[in-house]
This record gives C-alpha cells, structure tokens and sequence, in this order.
C-alpha cells in the first residue's frame, strides 16, 4: 500500500550539503511527485518541501537518508489514507 507524505527539508548552509541532498533526491525520484525549493540568501539557509506517493518503507527510508545529511533538519508528515 502507498501513502502520500509531504517531507520539510531546512539546509543550513546549503551551499554544503545540496549536492548530497540532490543526490538522494535523485536516488527516489520514481516516488517524488512534486518539489518546492524557497532560498534564504540572506540567512544562508534553504528550504525544501517534497510531496511524495510510496510505500512507507520508501518514505522512510528517503526521510532517514536526508537526515543523516549534516546540516539538514528534516520532518515528514504522512497521510493515513492507503492508496492502491
């Protein structure tokens, strides 16, 4: 069963850690059905947010990967409704 979720990425200092963070965005983007990236120039800080349909083992796994990215805050929220 799939699950739609929304994953809310802060990168502090995201001239360190995007291209990491791109990579594993990448590395799931048969799952990634929208992204919206808002940059904080001033603050050097960016924000992401990535809606994505899959099971829940991809979205965790896709969640804990950008984690464990230094300098990267990430929080999921995910919808209770299963989908076919």
């Amino acid at each position: 069963m799939k699950k739609v979720a929304v994953i809310s990425a802060i990168l502090e200092g995201p001239e360190q850690c995007s291209r990491d963070f791109n990579a594993v965005l990448s590395d799931y983007k048969n799952i990634i059905k929208g992204r919206m990236g808002i940059p904080f120039e001033e603050e050097n800080i960016g924000v992401v947010s990535i809606t994505v349909l899959g099971t829940l083992d991809e979205i965790n796994s896709l969640t804990g990967r950008l984690g464990n990215i230094p300098n990267v805050l990430v929080k999921t929220a995910i919808s209770k409704k299963e989908i076919l």
